[in-house]
């Protein structure tokens, strides 16, 4: 693999060779700019820009506003990559005005699916499946075949990553895999293996998810990409946290770091400082912990990452309890709370799912429409030849035969179309009612959140209103921070509605294991629900390894093996 990533580059000098000696035509010279400044983007970014002004150059020089539109997309695209998220959004904007104005739909897609990328970076998760979904649909359009779609499989896989829908994520991902392996997009197929490593440590399958990690690592390394690898081993680095393994993950978050600033991937310095934060955090050692938060603080509150920085703002409001700083520790646990809602509101989750439903309803659509196409033209043939066997009634017997077969075969086929339309009409109606259930389930799973909420809130307006009651209200506060976020009724009411969405669980439950307890049992919901261990420890305010202990023991009282999966044995029931 290196001998031909050795030629590529050879043939870059070939192509700067040439640009120089003036022996390519102004478009030609484009195409190779273009080249040269994806080869640069993810290595050397001021060296990317120049070859965008070169670009430029030429596309004004040639009047011509498709080449332009291209320059001002790999603009944003480069914005991107440095991490510069609200001017890239801008600029891609601008890309996609100017290929709507001249019809390029081949243009048009890109650009729609950068600036879903850039809303996802943002934490803007609706707007970016909107803008995934309308690429998705116009690349199928152009080229089913395309390897662009690997883009657009990555995207929506990555967005329902972020939202838990593991199922369907591993479902793109694997899209994406199958044709960036036939088109030996390596730098993309380095990126799936990555995600699909991360899907599967979600789901608690550590022992796929490094294989996954190792086989990426390996591909970047292969490849010379220090930017593809920064990622990989800062996530190896966090699996490794997650099992308390803290000497190993502290060499792969400090090699994650040399290889970021080899490359300027600013991104992953913040989340290696985190993951160190977090280390040190559990050792204790808190002051220490809140010098790597700051650090990367400071980067993602310029790159405007809010999923990061809810996450940054929760860990600096821990660590600044532990050192007995109430007060700081309450501001940032409010910003956090003010983030994390902006990015994770149930709207922008529902949104999500329905844009695919919808997505998946006009597929189905298209699918039927054709098939009422083809009963039409089997219908218009029936005709054909019901008038051919009345004309030629006085022919021979023969024909009459033979015409009446092929009516009769036509009939036949008309029948079974019939029966494969309804029996999908069925298949989708049972889709859509079973995405309706997940929809009621991620509702119900606010429940909790809003009354710790409204509790939160309503001390702090007494403490607004009355000063004085300060030390009292504000004890009452912290107590409240550290108790379960939602009271036994809210949890009874809870259990109830999740019952009635997922067939009375918590009874097959008991009846299956006598001795479960009432907490074992909330464990359970949550991971029916799908959602991950942090997630169920923000939601109950402990930390993670006491969920990952809790999992451990419930796999355990549930007689499960080591190989079975505790959360897709939940799925079953």
């Amino acid at each position: 693999m290196k001998k031909k990533y050795t030629t590529f580059f050879f043939c870059l000098l070939f192509i700067q060779y040439s640009i120089a000696q003036n022996e390519l035509t102004l478009i030609e010279k484009f195409e190779a700019y273009r080249e040269l400044y994806i080869e640069n983007r993810g290595r050397n970014q001021e060296l990317a820009g120049i070859y965008i002004d070169s670009m430029r150059l030429i596309a004004k020089k040639e009047n011509d506003l498709s080449l332009l539109g291209r320059v001002i997309k790999a603009e944003g695209a480069l914005l991107a990559f440095k991490q510069d998220f609200r001017v890239s959004k801008d600029s891609t904007k601008k890309s996609i005005e100017i290929f709507k104005s001249i019809n390029d739909s081949l243009g048009l897609g890109g650009s729609y699916n950068d600036l879903g990328i850039t809303f996802r970076s943002l934490g803007i998760l609706d707007s970016a499946m909107i803008y995934n979904m309308k690429s998705l649909k116009l690349r199928e359009k152009l080229d089913p075949n395309s390897d662009a779609l690997g883009h657009n499989y990555t995207s929506i896989g990555t967005l329902h990553g972020m939202m838990n829908n593991d199922i369907q994520a591993e479902k793109y991902f694997f899209k994406a895999e199958a044709i960036y392996l036939k088109t030996k997009k390596y730098k993309q197929l380095g990126s799936i293996w990555n995600k699909i490593a991360l899907n599967n440590k979600l789901r608690d399958s550590i022992n796929d998810a490094i294989k996954y990690y190792k086989k990426a690592d390996s591909l970047y390394s292969a490849i010379d990409y220090p930017r593809g690898r920064a990622l990989i081993v800062v996530n190896l680095g966090g699996l490794y946290m997650d099992q308390n393994n803290f000497e190993l993950a502290n060499e792969y978050f400090k090699a994650a770091i040399s290889f970021a600033k080899e490359s300027n991937h600013i991104i992953i310095i913040a989340s290696a400082n985190i993951n160190l934060g977090h280390i040190l955090y559990k050792q204790k050692e808190y002051r220490a912990a809140l010098i790597h938060y700051k650090e990367a603080l400071v980067i993602t509150e310029k790159t405007g990452e809010y999923r990061k920085l809810s996450d940054i703002y929760r860990n600096m409001s821990a660590a600044l309890e532990g050192l007995g700083k109430y007060k700081e520790a309450l501001e940032y646990k409010q910003k956090h709370l003010v983030v994390y809602d902006s990015v994770y509101n149930q709207e922008s989750r529902t949104k999500i799912n329905e844009l695919e439903i919808q997505y998946q309803t006009e597929k189905k659509e298209a699918a039927i429409a054709l098939q009422e196409e083809e009963i039409k033209t089997l219908n218009e043939k029936a005709k054909v030849n019901k008038l051919t066997k009345g004309l030629y009634a006085g022919g021979a017997f023969s024909g009459v035969a033979l015409s009446g077969l092929l009516f009769f075969g036509f009939r036949q086929r008309i029948k079974k179309n019939k029966i494969a339309r309804e029996k999908q009409d069925e298949i989708y109606k049972q889709e859509i009612a079973h995405k309706k259930k997940e929809l009621t389930s991620q509702t119900l799973h606010l429940v909790q959140k809003n009354t710790f909420i409204q509790e939160l809130m309503d001390n702090l307006e007494n403490i607004k209103n009355s000063p004085e009651k300060f030390k009292m209200e504000f004890r009452r506060i912290v107590m409240l921070l550290k108790k379960e976020n939602a009271s036994d009724k809210d949890w009874e009411v809870f259990k109830t509605y999740f019952a009635e969405v997922h067939n009375d669980f918590d009874q097959k439950l008991k009846t299956l294991y006598a001795d479960i307890s009432e907490k074992e049992i909330r464990l359970a919901a949550f991971l029916r629900m799908n959602l991950t261990t942090k997630e169920i420890a923000a939601t109950l305010n402990v930390l993670p390894d006491s969920i990952l202990k809790s999992k451990y023991r419930l796999k355990k009282k549930l007689n499960l093996d080591k190989e079975t999966d505790l959360t897709s044995f939940l799925n079953t029931l």
